[in-house]
Order: structure tokens, then C-alpha cells, then sequence
């Protein structure tokens, strides 16, 4: 059933922006999906997406853009850079930031905005592309009401929950910032504590299995140790993006000069294992930072 009251575009079609992308579309939902990548555009048009041979293009018709980017560096150049698409959406379209990024960049994005008649709203993301595809997503989001009130549609499509942050824009980031801090710092916990285990020539399945129902547990050692446990690194979360992520979260800490210790320790140890050639893997191959230990091996299918 086609849903005309709203059109959408959304900008960044990877494995999160991708599944909000579909979830509107079977939501009924008129969604325009650009990426630089032509397989991915195939596949969303596939779909039943709209897609065209431009980003402008991709936007001019639409109420609102989702812009589900790597970093704040991509959203401003796909909105003020050569060819960026601020001065080409109609007055009035709010711009949703579903990247992660900090609360300043977001409030200095909004001010820009506004100067060429636009809205924000400061929405970032979590539940992995599993909730995505799902139409399950978190959002922590900040802007005014009358945002809120255009976007409605789309939130309800792409999301389980969406928090209401604060009507002034920068609250979702900060929070977001957090959230990334402790799913950083638990996957980096839960690959120390295997590397260990591993060292202790303790049987990794029975080791899995206690700690998943004891008090050492978390949410990301049950979700990501599996993939470690069957040697199956392909990437859903990569360990640069919490190169990147823990990177954000230090770069505010800096700006209030608050320490960020356990921050610090996750990021070195994702550093690390991106510089030893694992950055595109998925995130809990930061484990393979670790030296000595024989991890298991993919199973042959």
C-alpha cells in the first residue's frame, strides 16, 4: 500500500542505511536511496526504490533526507561540498543526521541549515543492520517539534523505539557518543576475556556458555563472541568503525577535558588490530590484536 504523504530520501545505503532504506519502502513510503556504490543502487531499486543517476536529483522532490553517512566529514560534503544537495531540496525539507558524530558538529549543521531554510533533526542510530532490516532500530533524537511532526512516518517505519531527546539539537549525539563508548569498551572486554581463555587452554564453547549466564556478561559478549567461536569474521560492524567511534568519543572528552580512560584502552587495542591488516573485518576481530593465541578457524562448509 503506497504511503504518498511523505517522500523520502536516503543518502548512504550501507548496511544500516540500506535496511531504514527498505523499511520505508515497505512502509509504503515514496524513498529515493543514492550510494556511490552501483551494486548496492541496483539491489534497492530491485526492491521497489527509486533510484537516479545523481545525488541532486535523488533529493529534489523530497520532504525529508536521512543521511546515514560514514562520518561528519561525508555529511558535509554531500550537503555543501561540489555537487552537495543544500541548495538544491526544497525550503522547509528537514535533514535527519543518522550518522554518528559530536553534539557540536550537529548544533554547528543545524545553524548552517537554518541559514538556507532548512531543518534538522540530530537522530543517530543503534540495533545493528539486523534491526535495521527489520524496521527495529533505536533512535536517540533531538530537534524541534515541527520535525518531529513531518518525520513521523519514517521514524514509525525504521524504528522500534525512538527516544525523544530534546527539542534542541545535539542531545541524540551525545547520547549516541555513549552508547558507542560502552559498546566499544564491552567488545574490547569480550575479546580480552577469550584471548584469555584461549591462553588458559580452556575449552571456548563451555567458557562462552558460563559467562553468558553469569554476572561477567553483556549484551555485545553474547552477541559478538559467536563469530569468534566459529572463526567468522565477515563484517556487520567492521573494527574501523570503532576506530572512528572511539575516536569521537575521546575528541569530546578532549573538548570538556573530562578523561575517558577505558575509552582510551578499547580505542588502542581496535587501533591495533586495524593496523595489523583486520580494520575491514568484523569488529570482534579486535581480538586478533592480541598475540600468541590460535584462534578457532573458520569451518569448512
Amino acid at each position: 500500500m503506497s504511503n504518498t504523504s511523505i517522500k523520502v530520501a536516503v543518502i548512504g545505503l550501507g548496511s544500516m542505511g540500506m535496511g531504514a532504506a527498505k523499511s520505508a519502502v515497505s512502509a509504503g513510503i515514496e524513498t529515493f536511496g543514492f550510494d556511490l556504490n552501483e551494486d548496492t543502487m541496483l539491489d534497492f531499486s530491485q526492491y521497489g526504490g527509486k533510484t537516479t543517476n545523481s545525488l541532486i536529483e535523488s533529493v529534489k522532490s523530497v520532504d525529508v533526507v536521512l543521511l546515514m553517512l560514514v562520518n561528519a566529514n561525508q555529511c558535509s560534503q554531500v550537503l555543501f561540498g561540489e555537487g552537495g544537495i543544500a541548495d538544491h531540496v526544497k525550503k522547509n525539507t528537514v535533514i535527519i543526521l543518522g550518522s554518528t558524530t559530536s553534539a557540536s558538529y550537529a548544533q554547528e549543521l543545524e545553524s548552517q541549515l537554518k541559514d538556507k531554510g532548512l531543518r534538522m533533526i540530530d537522530a543517530p542510530v543503534s540495533g545493528g543492520s539486523k534491526k535495521a532490516n527489520t524496521g527495529d532500530l533505536t533512535i536517540m533524537a533531538s530537534g524541534p517539534n515541527d520535525a518531529f511532526e513531518t518525520c513521523k512516518i519514517l521514524f514509525d517505519a525504521i524504528s522500534a523505539k525512538l527516544y525523544r531527546v530534546s527539542e534542541s539539537v545535539g542531545g541524540g549525539a551525545s547520547i549516541k557518543i555513549i552508547n558507542q563508548l560502552l559498546a566499544g569498551v564491552h567488545i574490547a572486554a569480550a575479546a580480552e576475556a577469550m584471548a584469555l581463555g584461549l591462553k588458559s587452554n580452556l575449552n571456548l564453547e563451555m567458557l562462552y556458555e558460563i559467562i553468558s549466564n553469569s554476572a561477567g556478561s553483556s549484551w555485545m559478549f553474547q552477541n559478538r563472541v559467536p563469530s569468534i567461536l566459529e572463526g567468522d569474521y565477515t563484517p556487520k560492524s567492521m573494527v574501523d568503525i570503532f576506530v572512528k567511534d572511539l575516536g569521537i568519543v575521546l575528541d569530546v572528552g578532549m573538548e570538556m577535558k573530562f578523561p575517558l580512560p577505558l575509552t582510551a584502552s578499547a580505542h588502542q587495542q581496535f587501533l591495533s588490530a586495524s593496523s595489523a591488516g583486520y580494520g575491514q573485518e568484523n569488529d570482534s576481530a579486535v581480538i586478533k590484536a592480541y598475540p600468541s593465541i590460535d584462534l578457532p578457524q573458520k569451518r569448512e562448509e
